[in-house]
């Protein structure tokens, strides 16, 4: 490719500037796209890492749609992803987005002075290399990688504040760790990229793929 085009079909603030910010001073031209509503519901009948993985296949098929083969100007790759925090008494049930300030309140009294798993499934989409051929001529490979995050207690005081600042909405598992989390939350094993948002195996992957 003469001239290498990702697009990030993503809407996730904290992706856009990982990637963006990685990216910076390279000849990468990066675009983005919103996907809509794609958002598969976790079934607690499979171990999160599965939930995961289908869930970025299904967003995968749904942006392959979105850019279909024959059109102009198509990007070089598409990167798609999911994460999904894993409650840590059950491998099969995923803590998701807070749908309110009762749930987020709850997701995190849970998550407090324990640890759990994050997981992330990327996957880089292109039209001449892959695995798994989609019916719009795309070609794709997922990967899915986990870390372990630890949270410190959580005391009433920090609670209150963290759900006044709504930080925790549209974050799995209610947090960011690149944002207030930062003072309570740590990966204590894995990548943090993985947390961010991203298959930390898929970006090496990436990287190597465009000699960055």
């Amino acid at each position: 490719m003469s001239e290498i085009s990702i697009t990030l079909a993503s809407a996730s603030h904290r992706r856009r500037a990982w990637i963006s910010e990685i990216l910076a001073n390279s000849e990468i031209n990066l675009n983005y796209h919103e996907l809509g509503e794609v958002e598969p519901v976790p079934n607690s009948n499979v171990e999160v890492s599965l939930q995961t993985e289908h869930a970025c296949m299904v967003k995968a098929e749904a942006v392959a749609s979105q850019f279909p083969e024959g059109e102009t100007q198509l990007p070089s790759l598409i990167l798609v992803s999911d994460t999904l925090v894993e409650d840590p008494d059950n491998s099969s049930v995923a803590l998701g987005k807070p749908e309110d300030e009762l749930i987020a309140a709850s997701t995190l009294i849970r998550l407090s002075g324990r640890r759990h798993k994050v997981w992330s499934s990327t996957a880089i989409l292109d039209m001449e290399v892959g695995d798994i051929e989609l019916k719009t001529g795309w070609r794709l490979n997922i990967w899915t990688n986990s870390s372990i995050v630890e949270f410190d207690d959580l005391d009433d005081d920090l609670m209150h504040e963290l759900i006044e600042s709504r930080s925790w909405f549209g974050k799995a598992g209610g947090y960011d760790i690149a944002g207030m989390a930062q003072s309570f939350a740590r990966v204590v094993q894995g990548e943090e990229v993985t947390v961010l948002g991203f298959s930390s195996d898929a970006m090496k992957e990436l990287f190597d793929r465009i000699g960055f």
